[in-house]
């Protein structure tokens, strides 16, 4: 009898999951990749900017996993709705949770829960087209915008405000959402980071990306990127150096303005029944920790973006730690036959390859932990989810969803793909 293993979550690192397994193995392999959604790559589809289609080219190589033969997709199926624990632990001889982290950090502050104050995930998942986002969910009314962080998520959220619908146009981003962005008000992004530009987290790449924007100009302040970097990294010197070049440029009188801000953290956001405005405090380093200094700025803003961070979510009926945000593991193993691996498993650190290590690391375990074990499984899933009314979403249907995208594109004149937007759209393009 095969070794039958489940594996919740389609993004890079549940893939990378299947991928070690099937290269690990050394008896028959079935897996299965259950996923909430009906499309698989998570983070590849719904989480990379529309605009860096070389980091989006990752989805050909995972396609080449779901196409292994040992490996079966089945999305629409949801850990504590369609299935529990206990289901799968039936179904499977072991389980791995590979959810990723979904939730942005809260900054704490008040005028937090205020309309307008939104965690700049759900805006990536707006014009990356998640299923979760309307294209309504957001409408770019006000003038300016404050984007608290300064990672490469902050630097995304920022490019894309900053840039023009037409600049889109080649991209996967929904029509309706590109409708709003062409319709979008905004002038100023303001760009807001706690500390210095040596501790800031984007890569290079990622800001020198600002720096070309036809649509905007890029305003850095010459006090505010002071730093000694003569002892730092290669990468950070270069952010810096990039940074201190843009405090000595002419604005050129693009329709947009870009202002990179440090040493300035927000204390309270304002309005009157919606943002209005967000009060920021300056700041310095006291014994390495941020401490106010006493001096107020109010930047007269209609949106405040947050990207501090992210958390991951507990999944029902799996341990969790709110102290870690992760699921407590040891090299994988969480209980018996029960595994993780991802951002779930060691916080939301490392690039998307980074999974591939993780996911190793974690199916060596799995495979030690179950050699010479017989088969414990006493249900099948198909069984299962049929008694229950749940119809999988398969992976040809995933296929009929890309080539409705792929004829929506070329009906549009637009790339090489447009996603759809909604659920209902998908299904009708899978014939459901």
């Amino acid at each position: 009898m095969s070794l039958r293993v489940a594996i919740i979550g389609s993004g890079p690192a549940g893939i990378y999951t299947a991928e070690a397994l099937i290269k690990q193995a050394v008896v028959p392999l079935e897996v299965d990749v259950l996923e909430r959604l009906p499309t698989p790559y998570g983070l590849v589809r719904y989480g990379v900017a529309p605009d860096h289609t070389s980091i989006k080219s990752i989805a050909g190589y995972l396609r080449g996993v779901l196409e292994m033969p040992q490996v079966r997709f089945l999305g629409g199926v949801e850990l504590g709705k369609d299935v529990d624990v206990a289901d799968l632990l039936d179904c499977y001889d072991a389980v791995v949770y590979c959810t990723g982290a979904m939730l942005d950090r809260r900054m704490g502050i008040p005028g937090e829960d205020l309309p307008g104050s939104v965690a700049a995930t759900d805006f990536v998942n707006w014009y990356c087209g998640h299923p979760d986002m309307p294209a309504d969910r957001f409408v770019l009314d006000s003038p300016e915008v404050a984007v608290i962080g300064v990672g490469n998520v902050a630097v995304d959220v920022v490019r894309v405000l900053a840039k023009t619908a037409d600049e889109l146009r080649a991209t996967d981003v929904p029509e309706d959402v590109l409708s709003r962005l062409a319709a979008s008000e905004v002038k100023v992004v303001h760009m807001i980071g706690r500390r210095g530009p040596e501790h800031a987290k984007f890569t290079l790449k990622e800001l020198r990306e600002l720096g070309e924007l036809a649509n905007a100009d890029v305003r850095v302040r010459r006090d505010e990127c002071a730093a000694d970097v003569s002892a730092a990294s290669r990468q950070i010197r270069g952010n810096v150096e990039v940074l201190q070049g843009w405090a000595g440029r002419a604005p050129a009188g693009r329709p947009r303005r870009v202002e990179v801000r440090f040493w300035m953290r927000p204390v309270e956001i304002l309005g009157d029944g919606r943002v209005e405005a967000l009060r920021l405090e300056r700041t310095r380093l006291v014994d390495g920790r941020v401490t106010g200094t006493g001096e107020f700025e109010t930047l007269p803003v209609g949106m405040v973006l947050r990207s501090v961070g992210y958390r991951s979510v507990p999944l029902p009926g799996v341990p969790f730690s709110e102290t870690t945000m992760t699921v407590p593991n040891e090299a994988g193993r969480v209980r018996d036959r029960e595994y993780v691996a991802g951002w779930l498993k060691r916080g939301p650190t490392g690039v998307i390859g980074t999974n591939k290590s993780d996911a190793a690391e974690t199916v060596r375990t799995l495979l030690a932990d179950l050699a010479d074990r017989e088969p414990v499984r006493r249900a099948d899933l198909d069984d299962l989810l049929a008694a229950r009314d749940v119809s999988p979403v398969t992976y040809e249907h995933w296929l009929a969803i890309e080539a409705a995208e792929t004829a929506l594109a070329r009906s549009l004149d637009r790339g090489e793909r447009v996603k759809l937007l909604g659920l209902a759209a998908m299904r009708t393009a899978y014939g459901r």
